[in-house]
């Protein structure tokens, strides 16, 4: 692998997306064992290189302690022996997967004997922008072998070492099963300045999916001529219903949503909590004592405050503030309408959960709550591919087309019509 960085980036921008759309046409017709083998090789080489990957990795961590990055953001960089296993058994999950590339989605032959078939098939060059997390680089490239795509991946600066690792891992993974190295690459290159020339590449790129900062989505959705699939932020709810679970399970449910990813800085983690009126009294407080024995800080409107008086103020432009932090607001309201309401108006549309015993309530909540994820009487925290059964996730989409909540191999497909005739006109 050249780790020669490049000196002009326009012509390495160009390059790059020019080979990928070469490397997709073929690879939306290379065999599914010859996928699967690249895959399988690739979980097996990051087993077999943990020294390199743990050495690559610790440059990565002291450069971005060095830079004063946020601990949160350090904490997801971090490798150890552990996670780099994890990653391996990510990648083979993906391996294990049905393919869906070919599947009949339906099919139909008309009365004059016309035969329409609807059939999955690769979207075709992917730009993947991310942020801190090396696993993130291993999970997409499978992702998107998996669905016959071709992947140009820009990783964040701050795991650049271990990242030009990793890429020379999935250059062996390729070349063990004879498909084009350009079907998956890794820039080479930390410059900002490249990112806004692939953005404009959408004769070769047919789509973006950002995954990171609020900042780092909306400058990609600013700069990009591509069709974007991205979420802005997470802010998610968890609203206790009038008819409402057992009092343990509604007080571990909200303390799971907000503190069991470590600071809070995930976009399923909970933000804000709402409680029917009806119950807020009897609820409230075992709410705030576990959530502040995990260290959370509680902010809350004037009923919660006049409940609980440890709970500091609200501000009303905070609603729909994404903390990313262990802070939570808690609000009280009327009934679940005004939640339904209140969660459609300042929500993120990522993922939002009832606590119910109410066949009705629940019911209402999943058909008017108009976000990618609803859950019943679960943690949002739960919002995740690897939760969902697809393996591992390339990204969240809060968007409606084409693809919504957490995305996995076959959402990386689309799908084309094949009309089958016996000299049939029109």
């Amino acid at each position: 692998m050249n780790l020669d960085q490049p000196t002009d980036l326009h012509l390495y921008a160009t390059q790059l997306a020019a080979r990928a759309r070469q490397a997709g046409l073929k690879l939306a017709s290379t065999a599914v064992e010859s996928r699967t083998r690249a895959i399988r090789t690739l979980a097996s080489l990051l087993r077999n290189n943990v020294a390199p990957l743990l050495q690559a990795n610790s440059l990565d961590v002291v450069a971005a302690n060095n830079a004063g990055f946020a601990l949160a953001l350090i904490k997801r960089l971090v490798l150890d022996e552990k996670r780099v296993i994890a990653m391996a058994s990510a990648v083979d999950d993906i391996a294990s997967q049905p393919d869906p590339v070919g599947r009949v989605i339906e099919s139909n032959t008309r009365a004059d004997g016309l035969k329409i078939d609807r059939i999955r098939v690769p979207i075709g060059v992917v730009l993947f922008c991310y942020e801190s997390r090396p696993n993130v680089t291993t999970d997409a490239a499978a992702l998107c072998l998996r669905s016959g795509n071709a992947v140009i991946l820009r990783g964040g600066k701050e795991a650049f070492h271990c990242n030009q690792v990793l890429a020379s891992l999935i250059e062996q993974s390729l070349a063990d099963a004879s498909i084009d190295p350009a079907s998956v690459q890794v820039i080479q290159t930390v410059d900002r300045a490249l990112l806004p020339m692939l953005l404009k590449l959408d004769k070769f790129i047919d789509v973006v999916i950002p995954r990171g900062g609020e900042s780092l989505i909306r400058a990609v959705v600013r700069d990009s001529t591509i069709p974007v699939l991205k979420h802005f932020t997470g802010n998610c709810h968890v609203y206790i219903d009038r008819a409402h679970p057992p009092l343990q399970q509604v007080t571990e449910v909200c303390v799971n949503a907000k503190t069991s990813y470590p600071g809070g800085a995930v976009c399923n983690a909970a933000e804000h909590i709402l409680i029917h009126k009806d119950v807020a009294p009897f609820v409230l407080q075992s709410i705030t004592t576990a959530l502040r024995e995990a260290g959370v800080e509680i902010k809350g409107d004037a009923p919660t405050r006049a409940m609980d008086p440890l709970v500091t103020g609200v501000a009303d432009d905070e609603w729909d503030v994404e903390y990313l932090a262990l802070t939570v607001g808690i609000k009280v309201v009327d009934s679940i309408e005004q939640a339904i309401d209140h969660i459609n108006r300042f929500g993120s549309h990522h993922t939002d959960a009832i606590l119910s015993t109410s066949a009705a309530s629940i019911d209402l909540f999943v058909k008017q709550v108009d976000s990618a994820s609803v859950m019943v009487n679960a943690s949002t925290r739960l919002a995740d591919g690897g939760e969902y059964g697809l393996g591992a996730e390339i990204g969240i989409s809060t968007d409606k087309l084409h693809a919504r909540g957490p995305m996995g191999a076959f959402d990386m497909t689309t799908y084309k019509w094949v009309v089958t005739g016996d000299g049939h006109l029109r």
